[in-house]
């Protein structure tokens, strides 16, 4: 019998420690991302950038740990690991503060990243990691190297005022599949111009950017999986008790 090929799945952007009052988490929607797909079976490896420190090193070691490709993430001696300090209210809602001027705001491209880019079948990718120019080019000229026919998600993860119209509207015309969440979807709506009913605003976005799929999340209420011919929708499970929602979209 044939060995079935393993999907290459890549996170592409932020990889970080969220900083609770009780200690730390090792964090990044790219970086979840590739964790997440490798546990259902794909190649994964995260590209990204840590600091020459003792939590970059950390960083290091937990993603090989974890078994991930840590082949692409660069180790800047200029600048520090990433960090991100959070706090919980009685809720359960988590509210941010990302520090800037970090390892993965300077992500440079190399002749490593171009070669995983077109071997790549999957990438996830944000918003957050393009707030710094030398980043954004990089995963701009990612996605720019991959093949047609591989998925290239832009989860869209907007924070504090890390994003604007022309970053949201050039990573969807780069892109093929889309996560949000009920949020997030408004904030677009306006910059973008877009029909004010969610369902209109999404089938828009479908349009407008060739876009394969729309995933958007509700939060408690479930969530939505919208092509160009169909909507499925999913009611959620209840919740007894929320202990945070950090990392869970």
């Amino acid at each position: 019998m044939f060995e079935q090929k393993k999907i290459i799945a890549v996170g592409l952007g932020e990889i970080l420690w969220d900083l609770f009052p009780a200690g730390k988490q090792l964090g990044g929607a790219p970086a979840n991302f590739a964790y997440h797909a490798q546990v259902l079976g794909a190649q994964s490896c995260v590209v990204s950038a840590v600091g020459r420190d003792d939590l970059g090193n950390e960083i290091l070691h937990r993603v090989g740990g974890l078994g991930l490709d840590a082949s692409h993430l660069a180790v800047d001696a200029e600048h520090p690991t990433g960090t991100v300090s959070v706090q919980v209210d009685a809720a359960g809602v988590a509210t941010y503060i990302i520090h800037q001027d970090v390892a993965w705001d300077f992500i440079r491209s190399s002749p490593g990243t171009d070669e995983l880019a077109r071997r790549a079948d999957i990438v996830c990718f944000g918003s957050l990691a393009q707030r710094s120019p030398v980043s954004r080019g990089m995963i701009r000229r990612f996605l720019g190297e991959m093949r047609d026919q591989s998925l290239r998600i832009f989860d869209i993860n907007l924070r504090q005022m890390f994003f604007d119209e022309p970053t949201i509207r050039q990573s969807l015309a780069l892109s093929n599949v889309l996560k949000l969440n009920e949020v997030e979807l408004p904030i677009v709506t306006e910059l973008l111009k877009l029909p004010a009913q969610p369902d209109a605003a999404i089938e828009s976005l479908l349009k407008e950017f060739n876009l394969r799929l729309v995933a958007l999340t509700l939060g408690g209420s479930g969530s939505s999986l919208h092509t160009r011919e169909q909507i499925s929708r999913h009611a959620g499970y209840p919740v007894s008790a929320l202990a945070d929602t950090v990392g869970a979209g």
